[in-house]
Parts: structure tokens; sequence; C-alpha cells
């Protein structure tokens, strides 16, 4: 599994940790800090298993009170970014 600790912005969390599969393919894990804790839960629930580029077509854009943000098109881009890095390291 590769980690990264993403910092997100315009957003409520201070932190979004993401794990992917070696290969880049597969949401391993999702951890928020700081924000709605419960949601932050459950978005991690929902897409922990799932391909990256699936999450990301669904969530990516998504906008929170007109920020052009959200928490969870801020998880698109820390994902694509520790597929980025674990796809070049593989």
């Amino acid at each position: 599994m590769y980690e990264i600790d993403f910092t997100p912005k315009r957003v409520c969390p201070r932190n979004i940790h993401v794990g992917v599969s070696d290969d880049g393919t597969t949401v391993e894990c999702v951890r928020f800090s700081g924000g709605c804790n419960g949601n932050g839960k459950a978005v991690a629930k929902l897409v922990t298993g799932r391909p990256v580029d699936e999450v990301v077509s669904i969530l990516a854009g998504n906008d929170c009170k007109g920020r052009g943000t959200s928490c969870a098109d801020q998880l698109t881009i820390a994902l694509r970014q520790a597929q980025e890095q674990a796809r070049a390291l593989a």
C-alpha cells in the first residue's frame, strides 16, 4: 500500500490521509482530520475498496457552499496524487 497525507484547500478538514494499492488502482484507506467527523467517516467507508478511477469520476467537482470544491472533491485530488506517486514507484 502507498500512503500520503494531503493538505486540502478551502474545506474544513486540515488533512486527508489516503492509501492506495501498490499499483495505484484501488483505495485502501481514507482518514479525514478535522471537519465533520461523521461525514468524513461515511465517505471513507463508501470509497474504501473501490477503484480510484471510479471514486474520482463520481466525486470530482462536487461543490460545498459555493467554494468551488468540497471535502469529497479534495479527496479526489489526494487520491490522484497518491495514485500517480504509487505508479511512479511501481
